[in-house]
């Protein structure tokens, strides 16, 4: 795993390669992997790694990759804007992501 990367699509198509396949999404439960129909609590995951990529000329542009591997043993990424605190997204969820 580098300490950075030029973008975030080069950072996705490496860190899937290296061994974080699952893509992770944001729901009012926690973070779910859709292929599997499974959803993880802030308990049940520990983030990994985190890259910062900001937009050239936009702010809205701006966009945190989580490398994330859960308590069985799923690993994949969560790309999210700085903007995930305005929506439904668990308490202890957005304490576990704050550190970013």
């Amino acid at each position: 795993m580098e300490n950075s990367y030029i973008s975030l699509f080069i950072a996705i198509k490496a860190l899937q390669e290296e061994a974080y396949p699952e893509d992770f999404n944001l729901c009012d439960a926690g973070v779910e992997n859709k292929s599997k129909k499974n959803t993880h609590n802030a308990t049940q995951l520990e983030v990994v790694k985190f890259y910062r990529f900001e937009g050239m000329s936009n702010p809205d542009d701006n966009t945190i990759l989580y490398v994330i591997e859960t308590s069985t043993g799923e690993k994949g990424l969560l790309v999210d804007g700085y903007g995930m605190y305005a929506g439904n997204v668990p308490k202890d969820l957005i304490e576990k992501l704050k550190f970013s």
